[in-house]
């Protein structure tokens, strides 16, 4: 099956010979009106970006400057549960810099704007009958490397080193990156486990966009290398070809399809933040009967909604060796 729509403005193409800042693998839209990313108020804990430039500039380096780079890896919210998670291989991935002319060093990270949860599934509302989705995603640039955050319950490595200049040409392609790429997907939809099976949808996350990174690092010519394999979490699900089923409009405005938006918006409804213990072990009975049981799950992908016809083992996650480029 072919998901890629005619009717949509294409930003970025599977292929891999295409332009550098495109996503490889990711099939991205510009949003209809041809904007970029937008700053909404949503329901999240911890702000993004605290510590960076608020217009994400990224500080020129001297051509000349040697800047090395590091591999970094730590389990996800490891600052407030430690190893919990990298105990099931879920991890979160950067990249660090420094520079040998100024001493300082860098975190480059891409992470959700709105936390995981919102990223992962939306909000549904009383007052908006269409599921309100806050999953936007951006890079990050800081001054500073947390030794202590990556290398307690992870991994720091210096993979390699770049000059000055390719370090500015790097930092073009970020800005061009976050003005485009503006969406964080959680799952990669397969048909199966296997190694021949078809992916229907990819992700788009912290690690995908450091592989992308790295692939534009060896195009602008840095040689990278590590000591350790270089593994990465991947987050699965499993379904046999997807349906399309339309957009917001289609679907919410459209009083034929109503038994359909009321079905979304169930479906979606087990997924809801901020629930007391009861109704999150209510919501798990729910969504357990519907991926399972009916073996239905309502994706969401570039302003869309397709329905997967879900099949075992329905959900993994894995640790899958990607080496460097």
């Amino acid at each position: 099956m072919d998901v890629v729509r005619e009717d949509m403005q294409v930003v970025g193409l599977k292929e891999a010979d295409v332009e550098d800042r495109v996503k490889m693998g990711v099939v991205l839209w510009r949003p209809p009106n041809g904007g970029s990313r937008k700053k909404m108020i949503y329901d999240t804990l911890y702000p993004f970006c605290p510590t960076g430039d608020p217009d994400g500039r990224i500080p020129d380096m001297k051509d000349s400057d040697v800047i090395s780079v590091f591999r970094l890896q730590t389990p996800v919210w490891e600052f407030k549960y430690g190893d919990l998670l990298g105990k099931f291989h879920i991890m979160h991935d950067a990249i660090g810099f420094a520079s040998s002319d100024t001493g300082r060093n860098y975190t480059m990270e891409w992470y959700e704007l709105f936390q995981l949860g919102n990223c992962t599934f939306p909000h549904v509302k009383e007052d908006i009958l269409p599921p309100f989705w806050c999953n936007q995603g951006a890079a990050c640039f800081f001054e500073g490397i947390d030794d202590v955050h990556w290398k307690q319950n992870g991994t720091l490595e210096k993979v390699g080193e770049i000059s000055g200049k390719q370090f500015n040409d790097l930092a073009r392609w970020v800005k061009e990156d976050n003005e485009t790429g503006i969406y964080y997907e959680t799952w990669t939809v397969r048909s199966d486990p296997g190694p021949n099976s078809t992916t229907w949808f990819d992700s788009y996350d912290c690690s995908q966009f450091v592989h992308c990174t790295y692939r534009k690092l060896a195009k602008l010519g840095a040689k990278l290398s590590s000591k350790t394999q270089t593994n990465y979490t991947k987050i699965y699900l499993y379904s046999g070809e997807p349906t399309y089923l339309g957009d917001d409009g289609s679907i919410f405005d459209n009083p034929p399809l109503k038994t359909l938006a009321k079905d979304i918006r169930k479906f979606y409804h087990s997924f809801q933040p901020h629930q007391s213990m009861f109704q999150f072990i209510l919501s798990l009975i729910e969504a357990y009967e519907k991926v399972v049981l009916e073996k239905t799950f309502y994706f969401f992908y570039n302003f869309e909604y397709w329905h997967l016809p879900m099949k075992s083992p329905y959900i993994q996650i894995t640790y899958e060796e990607v080496p460097l480029p």
